[in-house]
């Protein structure tokens, strides 16, 4: 990464702690700060300047599978910002590039505003835990806070399956193999079946995309490992229905009893405003399977998962809406994001000022 551009970009968005850098052409360079999107006053970019910095930032192999799938997604490191990913496309065929970076140290469990059940559910000796929200509400973070908890509390072998890398632990009590797709192995699938040969304890999968990837991570789960992986959905419920959903008919009453046998948890993410608009803070919900979980996913009643999120606070399962409506409560959000970001808005009633 040499561009004398891109150094003061990058350099530039370091001060301003932006989450992600956009190098869009006939646009200003664009940060995104606390989740908003920032255009300096600047000089649009030009198609060639991007040109050079994009193409200067891939080796000769990432050129080529560039030019021949138009997308690309690598890590690279800089010396103000450390390591970041780069994603690459293609817009009037031209490259652009969309920077996110990836910080050098995982945060608390505190400082995150995750659940003290988040760290049971890491302690699990097998089973499946979900980590599931829209792009950019923190499931990698989330992710590599479980497996940095695991690689200080026990002995025991993991091996992530990542696209790209972002965060790189280091051995502690653990061992840590960290792969990454198109580095190390071909791709999520191939790297999933060869990972149970490897006599991993805890597995690691980056992003869950497709059934067949789905069907081995079940599986892993069903063979005595611990399977954390993250999925794009916006709830608890969505998520199993995603899962489910991409089976055929005759499939499903399989994953269905899998899911049901296998499920630890879920925890669905979002990452809103404060109420100073300084941060972001996390909003969540957490699903804990109990009996009565695993039956409604046994018998496919999913739509009752909110009533068990609603009554299970005991077993310390959370609904969103009552998570949006403690950080209303404590005055870390305001009323006007806790309501946009609710599924049922009604039940917030508002504070007299």
């Amino acid at each position: 990464m040499n561009h004398p551009v891109l150094d003061r970009l990058l350099a530039a968005a370091a001060d301003h702690r932006a989450s992600d850098l956009h190098l869009i052409a006939g646009v200003p360079p664009a940060y995104r700060v606390n989740g908003e999107i920032l255009l300096p006053d600047e000089d649009a970019l030009a198609a060639e300047v991007l040109n050079e910095i994009a193409y200067g930032l891939m080796s000769v192999e990432q050129r080529e599978k560039f030019d021949h799938e138009w997308e690309l997604c690598i890590p690279l490191w800089h010396q103000s910002t450390g390591r970041v990913r780069a994603t690459f496309y293609k817009r009037n065929g031209h490259p652009e590039v969309c920077i996110r970076f990836c910080g050098e140290r995982i945060g608390s469990r505190e400082e995150l505003g995750l659940p003290a059940k988040i760290d049971e559910l890491a302690r699990r000796p097998h089973g499946l835990v979900l980590i599931t929200g829209p792009t950019g509400s923190g499931k990698t973070t989330t992710l590599n806070y479980m497996v940095d908890l695991l690689n200080h509390e026990r002995r025991c072998k993991i091996v992530t399956i990542e696209d790209p890398i972002e965060y790189v632990h280091q051995n502690n009590r653990a061992i840590i193999v960290q792969q990454e797709v198109l580095t190390d192995t071909h791709s999520f699938n191939r790297a999933l079946v060869h990972v149970l040969r490897q006599d991993p304890d805890v597995i690691v999968v980056g992003e869950v995309r497709d059934h067949e990837a789905i069907a081995t991570m079940l599986k892993a789960a069903e063979t005595g490992h611990l399977v954390l992986a993250t999925l794009h959905s916006p709830s608890v419920a969505q998520a199993l229905e995603r899962i489910i959903g991409v089976f055929d008919g005759n499939a499903q009453r399989q994953i269905l009893l899998q899911l049901a046998n296998t499920l630890q948890g879920i925890i669905a993410q979002d990452l809103v405003p404060s109420a100073d608009h300084a941060r972001r803070v996390l909003a969540y919900e957490l699903l804990i399977a109990t009996t009565a979980v695993r039956n409604l996913i046994r018998e496919n009643n999913l739509h009752h998962l909110d009533n068990c999120l609603q009554t299970g606070a005991k077993d310390g399962m959370v609904l969103k809406d009552n998570c949006l409506y403690e950080l209303y409560c404590r005055c870390a959000i305001t009323y006007e994001t806790a309501t946009s970001r609710a599924r049922s808005p009604e039940r917030f009633v508002k504070r007299p000022e």
